[in-house]
């Protein structure tokens, strides 16, 4: 697909791998909307890239109708979504395990997630032609000690993935998920702050390569999944 003059929305787009992506993608001639849940970092962001800053919390309904009517007033379609917002939380074992931690997690991770493609689905049914990108992890591959619930929502994302994959492909519609280890971002961190560069951990860079290079494909085929490790993490 040739990116030029094409526009897209990228949840979760105030730092790290959401952040990284609508920098590459701008930089292609992307038209792109950024959203995030703190103003400072999302205004921030969209002036450094040159990206549309929409201040909105994927995991609420209101917020979700918000960001697409906004778009389609502004830009009248809508080429590529990018589902980047996420988080992690309630890190325990069984037994320990908090519902509200649950919640939280799996109303961002899963429910905004699927409320957000079901938005852009709506549109790219009408135009038969659209991108949906989920950026899962590992986790969503094999689980581990104290990751019942960012792992299973991680899974439970994946599952969504496939689904849609089989939902949107007599519209032309293509729905691609990825599956990045361990990437040096704020992940975790409660004041939003990336970490530094590490020479053998991935970079939200890496991630946004695999994304545009996946989008650029031509139209008639798409990879389903994709896992990017790093190369040697130890």
């Amino acid at each position: 697909m040739d990116l030029q003059g094409k526009i897209a929305l990228v949840t979760g787009g105030s730092n790290g791998i959401g952040k990284q992506t609508a920098l590459q993608l701008a930089k292609e001639g992307v038209t792109v909307y950024i959203t995030g849940r703190n103003k400072e970092r999302l205004e921030a962001a969209a002036s450094e890239i040159g990206a549309i800053p929409i201040l909105a919390d994927s995991s609420n309904q209101t917020d979700v109708d918000s960001v697409f009517t906004q778009i389609m007033s502004e830009s009248k379609s809508l080429d590529i979504l990018i589902n980047n917002a996420g988080f992690g939380a309630g890190w325990a074992e069984l037994g320990e395990l908090k519902m509200k931690d649950m919640i939280n997690v799996y109303q961002t991770n899963v429910f905004g997630a699927a409320m957000m493609a079901q938005a852009a689905a709506n549109i790219f049914k009408k135009q038969r032609s659209g991108n949906i990108v989920n950026i899962g992890s590992t986790a969503s591959l094999k689980g581990y000690a104290k990751g019942s619930i960012y792992a299973s929502s991680k899974f439970a994302l994946r599952g969504l993935s496939q689904c849609w994959q089989a939902d949107l492909r007599p519209y032309n519609v293509r729905v691609m998920h990825i599956n990045p280890s361990e990437v040096t971002t704020a992940f975790g961190k409660t004041d939003g702050a990336m970490r530094a560069e590490v020479e053998n951990k991935l970079r939200p860079k890496e991630i946004a390569d695999v994304i545009v290079s996946q989008l650029k494909m031509d139209e008639r085929g798409f990879v389903p999944e994709v896992t990017v490790w790093a190369t040697n993490p130890w």
